[in-house]
């Protein structure tokens, strides 16, 4: 080989080695924007845990801010976020009135927005990830007809009205119970936040209107918990099903225990590397796919154990 020859070659070694981490660098110049609804929830601290842990492992800036549970705060924090120019914006809006304005001002601004567990009709994101929860409370009503065996009164306590889970949760199940006719559903009432101090409200209030109540459907594990606390303080004479939605980790353990008799667990540990994953992605300019729906797996105390060690 000649001089010249070694000195080229040197040379493309050279840049190979310098390029080989340009995607890992290119990243790691990136700054992304989770907006959470509400950290208080376990789902959605899952998810901001994973997405933290995806940015680490890739070199990635994320700014997290946590609405509680206020629309009005998130729309605030999210004008923050594209003052402060994030490369991408992971949302998951913390109720259905305003859910679009943060979109809409991100799009206007060229940032991409992932939406995740929820979306807004007027102003999807540019790829939604959630569970398909359409599907997901389909199957657990056909398993509550089944465990009941057909027939009983049955109350639900619903999610925030008018979000993506609610209505999709709602679709899924009432289609399992048209199925399933000796089911009468005696009551019905929503939440403002998905917590188990307002489960256990509620649930007390239907068992002292309806006391032959003996199933129990909370949208969310911790409306299913805090109908099982209010059961038990009750002291109710029969049987009551209990029945929840997410797999959050006390709900999985009180469906080892025996509090809960099923739930539904989500893919949230998937759906946070998921989410970051295609944040990334989008700020690249690569086009994805409008949804990213994952399967839920029905979750009883014969195959809870795994999701106990070890969280999809």
């Amino acid at each position: 080989m000649s001089l010249q020859n070694r000195y080229l070659t040197a040379a493309l070694t050279a840049l190979c080695v310098s390029l080989s981490p340009w995607s890992a660098f290119a990243q790691g110049n990136k700054t992304v924007g989770l907006a959470v609804a509400n950290l208080q929830a376990d789902f959605f601290n899952q998810i901001k845990q994973s997405v933290d842990a995806e940015a680490k492992a890739k070199g990635v800036k994320l700014i997290v801010v946590d609405a509680k549970g206020d629309a009005a705060t998130q729309v605030d924090q999210i004008q923050d976020l594209i003052t402060r120019g994030v490369n991408a914006l992971i949302y998951i809006p913390a109720g259905a009135t305003a859910a679009g304005v943060p979109v809409k001002a991100a799009k206007k601004a060229n940032i991409p927005v992932v939406n995740v567990d929820r979306n807004a009709p007027d102003a999807p994101g540019d790829t939604f990830i959630a569970t398909d929860s359409v599907a997901a409370a389909r199957t657990l009503g056909e398993y509550a007809c089944k465990a009941m065996g057909g027939k009983g009164n049955l109350a639900i306590i619903q999610g925030q009205l008018g979000t993506t889970p609610e209505l999709d949760r709602d679709k899924g199940f009432t289609e399992a119970m048209a199925n399933c006719p000796g089911i009468k559903v005696v009551a019905k009432q929503p939440t403002k936040m998905w917590m188990q101090d307002e489960g256990f409200a509620i649930a007390q209030d239907m068992l002292q209107r309806y006391p032959d109540i003996n199933a129990f459907f909370g949208r969310a594990d911790a409306l299913a918990l805090g109908a099982a606390h209010a059961v038990k303080v009750a002291n109710v004479g029969h049987k009551v099903w209990i029945f929840g939605f997410d797999g959050d980790v006390a709900g999985l353990k009180a469906v080892r225990d025996g509090t809960l008799d099923a739930t539904m667990t989500q893919k949230t540990q998937y759906m946070g590397k998921l989410a970051l994953d295609s944040a990334l992605e989008l700020a690249d300019g690569k086009q994805l796919p409008k949804e990213q729906l994952q399967e839920a797996v029905l979750t009883t105390k014969e195959n809870v154990a795994p999701f106990i060690n070890q969280h999809p």
